[in-house]
């Protein structure tokens, strides 16, 4: 397990003061960011062998939202690898540890970055992550299902430079902004953050600087909860990333 302590800042906050989704991506991937930079293989040693990490799916379960100034502690527990394969979960605490706000499930591949291919774990980089058991938590399947029907057609766009990462391709985190935003403008979700419920993504594609991305929103909605399915397709209909958003109420 590893961890750090934070501040929720003004920067990270919504309109009501709550810490966005957003922010709470940034939380985790600076969490394992920060593990990775201080155990004994960096990401300048992995660029060195030509290999780095590649997200292959979040699951972000969210019981509570803090607020602006509360003080958290985020933690990420890796506790799988095999093969290329590293699975590994994330929290957010209150500081005093009596509230659990989020926990999250992860799947990552190690990539070979010129060929594009994954390669097998070697054991200094399993060393690099002692592994600890895995959170409580409700696993759904790493790949999400498009509804059979109902999907709706938004407006496309391209990727520009402040969607992109150190690896000049967009930002795993900013596929779930985009979603969020679509499902909002699109009014398949409310404005309210401290109104959802479960964030997952399934990324399928890499989408780097100027590609088109047009997406498709699918809603389906009961009483108790509204679950919109955004698909982030390329011009030819195959999707960079599936990401699924879960609110409370709105049926």
């Amino acid at each position: 397990m590893y961890t750090y302590d934070s501040r929720i800042a003004y920067s990270e906050t919504d309109a009501d003061g709550f810490l966005t989704p957003e922010a709470l991506v940034n939380y985790f991937q600076n969490c394992s960011t920060f593990q990775t930079q201080d155990g004994p293989v960096p990401m300048e040693e992995l660029r060195r062998r030509g290999i780095l990490w590649v997200i292959n799916a979040w699951q972000i379960d969210i019981h509570r939202l803090p607020h602006l100034g509360e003080y958290v502690t985020v933690g990420t527990v890796p506790y799988e690898m095999k093969g290329f394969i590293g699975l590994r979960n994330f929290f957010l605490d209150t500081a005093d540890h009596q509230e659990r706000l989020a926990v999250a499930n992860t799947t990552w591949s190690l990539i070979d970055i010129e060929q594009g291919r994954p390669v097998r774990v070697t054991q200094d980089i399993c060393d690099a992550y002692p592994l600890d058991p895995q959170l409580e938590m409700e696993n759904l399947p790493r790949k999400i299902k498009l509804p059979a029907s109902g999907g709706e057609v938004t407006a496309s766009f391209a990727v520009s430079v402040h969607h992109l990462d150190s690896n000049y391709h967009v930002n795993n985190g900013q596929y779930i902004r985009m979603a969020l935003d679509i499902a909002r403008e699109q009014g398949a979700l409310d404005g309210r953050n401290t109104s959802l419920m479960r964030i997952r993504a399934d990324y399928r594609a890499q989408a780097r600087l100027g590609n088109e991305i047009c997406p498709m929103v699918y809603t389906q909605q009961n009483e108790e909860q509204t679950m919109v399915t955004v698909a982030l397709n390329d011009t030819e209909g195959n999707p960079y990333t599936l990401v699924e958003l879960w609110q409370r109420g709105m049926g």
